[in-house]
């Protein structure tokens, strides 16, 4: 991913293979190497979906209904919570500059 600066706010996306845009759907940032835990995740909200998926996104930024992430590089993560499945997806380093 294209690094962010810490003073910008702006959507970051996560395109979903499979995804209908009707699941639940959470994102979670983290040191590389480390897994999320629950405290980590967020509210996310989907793209209207295509044939084969969706985009999941989530406001990364200042300001209180977005999610502020300090200099570094970051792990980003999307959970989806279907009727049978929750798969944990790692989705790419996020560096904010």
């Amino acid at each position: 991913m294209e690094p962010m600066s810490s003073l910008s706010r702006e959507y970051l996306y996560v395109y979903v293979e499979g995804a209908t845009g009707s699941e639940a759907v959470e994102m979670a940032f983290t040191a590389p190497g480390s897994k999320p835990i629950d405290a980590d995740w967020r509210p996310a909200e989907w793209e209207p979906p295509s044939q084969d998926g969706a985009d999941a996104r989530i406001l990364v930024g200042p300001g209180e209904d977005a999610v502020a992430l300090p200099e570094g590089t970051h792990l980003a993560w999307v959970r989806v919570t279907a009727v049978d499945e929750q798969p944990v997806l790692p989705s790419g380093l996020v560096p904010i500059t």
